[in-house]
């Protein structure tokens, strides 16, 4: 998928969770075919860091993901800095409930709710009023293979992501016609999030994935990016799996 020959100029993106991993790549992949990008992440100095070589057409902004009054800021910024906000990535996410559902707490099912969850919605709904309502656009939501299937120790992070793959569709029909809902469901990618899942064992999960490797954040981020572009015009409500075939071969799940 070259995402490179669509141009995406004159368009503003905003991806949340962009200072590493899969938001970085994201925001990457959608400066290089021509959009304004404001990447978010809850430290400042790390999303500066991640927008500097991308140059003027990218800029971060420091906004936790479920700080509604920053996720307001953030949004305002991106309107007055490039003059629209057309593309949303709700990308941020964390999974602090690893364990047994039966011995779950409240506070890490909250959190991991709330992050993977309720961000998502807060975001889109600030970006449907602001402009999006009136001017049209897009949104990708970064959901998970985990939220198709099951597996130990990842019961809550699994829900949370089912639910936001749901969620898109709801959200799809909500803003339809003037905006496309989309989500990418990654299996397991090298980022700091999934570590967990292949840095000791790497060669073993590459064994049993059919395309014979982990995923790269870029992988991910070309995907975004064509969602984000005129090429999937009659797509949405889905959410595309990009796992280099690890459902197929039912091995390990992020």
């Amino acid at each position: 998928m070259d995402v490179g020959h669509e141009s995406l100029a004159g368009r503003t993106a905003i991806v949340t969770g962009a200072s590493r991993g899969i938001g970085l790549a994201s925001a990457q992949a959608l400066a290089a075919a021509g959009a304004n990008v404001v990447l978010t992440s809850r430290r400042e100095a790390a999303v500066a860091e991640a927008a500097a070589p991308l140059g003027d057409r990218a800029v971060g902004f420091a906004a936790h993901a479920t700080d509604e009054q920053a996720a307001q800021a953030c949004v305002e910024f991106a309107l007055e800095r490039f003059g629209s906000l057309d593309i949303l990535v709700n990308n941020a996410g964390t999974n602090p409930a690893f364990g047994p559902l039966v011995e779950m707490d409240h506070e890490r099912f909250a959190k991991t709710m709330d992050v993977n969850l309720w961000a998502p919605i807060l975001w889109s709904g600030l970006a449907w009023r602001a402009w999006m309502r009136e001017h049209g656009g897009t949104v990708i939501n970064t959901a998970s293979i985990g939220g198709l299937v099951v597996g130990p120790n990842l019961a809550v992070y699994h829900a949370s992501k089912a639910a936001l793959i749901h969620i898109t569709r709801h959200l799809a029909i909500e803003m339809a016609p003037s905006v496309r809902v989309n989500g990418v469901a990654p299996g397991i990618v090298r980022t700091r999030l999934a570590e967990a899942l292949w840095k000791e064992h790497e060669q073993a999960v590459a064994a049993g994935t059919p395309l014979k490797r982990i995923g790269e954040p870029e992988d991910i981020g070309q995907a975004v990016a064509f969602l984000a572009g005129d090429g999937s015009s009659w797509i949405t409500g889905e959410t595309l799996v990009i796992d280099g075939g690890q459902m197929l071969a039912r091995g390990p799940v992020e």
